[in-house]
């Protein structure tokens, strides 16, 4: 768990996709905000049960099955309000029940924290990360030394290259970073960590990351990853 005022993160790692899930809480209020609910509904009501918390938000970093196929099972649960970026509702094509609707630059509230939404495209056209005080969950934009495929539907290494060149400049170098998977030997890390040893956050020309990331890494690296030293 990371504790920091006015939240915390709790980590739930779950599913044979090693899917992490996370519980924001409150501390102010004890409401949270589930991001991307799957895999096993009654162990993400149980961490939220353990902590005496009340679920009332859920927060989608984008509409791949395994980052939602628990959602409906826990609105059963909690009348909670889902978020998620309106690019990613349009190429999901789902019509949830009233979700919010968001742009990049938009905040949500979830009682005295303040957190802000990122559009980072790439993995999918509506893919958003969820920046809190010095925190960032990246869902499948960005992980522990890999970032996420770009040849599903909806995938792009270019919107990818850029995103992830915005995130190592805008965000600072402590920035601990939650991942959507955990694909790597550890499971956070910092800005500054992947700056130094993410090999896709070492080009500087587009056209050489996206014969990197659609024709080359998967060919010559497997999980879980390791620091690759910039050249």
């Amino acid at each position: 768990m990371t504790t920091e005022q006015p939240f915390s993160i709790t980590a739930l790692e779950l599913g044979p996709m090693e899917n992490f899930i996370y519980l924001i809480r409150d501390h102010a209020t004890n409401r949270a905000a589930v991001v991307d609910p799957a895999w096993d509904v009654p162990a993400i009501i149980a961490a939220a049960q353990a902590q005496q918390i009340q679920i009332t938000d859920v927060l989608l970093t984008h509409s791949h099955q395994d980052h939602i196929n628990g959602l409906n099972a826990l609105l059963k649960v909690y009348d909670a309000q889902i978020h998620l970026l309106k690019p990613e509702a349009q190429f999901w094509g789902n019509y949830l029940d009233l979700p919010t609707l968001h742009h990049g630059g938009d905040v949500i509230q979830l009682g005295k924290t303040d957190i802000d939404v990122w559009h980072t495209p790439g993995h999918t056209p509506g893919s958003a990360c969820y920046h809190l005080g010095g925190n960032i969950i990246t869902g499948d934009t960005l992980f522990v030394f890999g970032c996420g495929r770009c040849d599903l539907k909806g995938g792009n290494p270019e919107q990818m290259f850029h995103t992830l060149k915005h995130m190592g400049s805008a965000l600072s170098a402590d920035t601990v970073i939650h991942p959507g998977h955990n694909y790597a030997q550890k499971t956070t890390t910092t800005i500054a960590e992947q700056l130094a040893g993410n090999p896709f956050m070492h080009f500087d020309k587009v056209n050489d990351f996206v014969e990197y990331r659609m024709h080359i890494h998967d060919k010559i690296r497997d999980a879980p990853y390791m620091a690759v030293p910039k050249a």
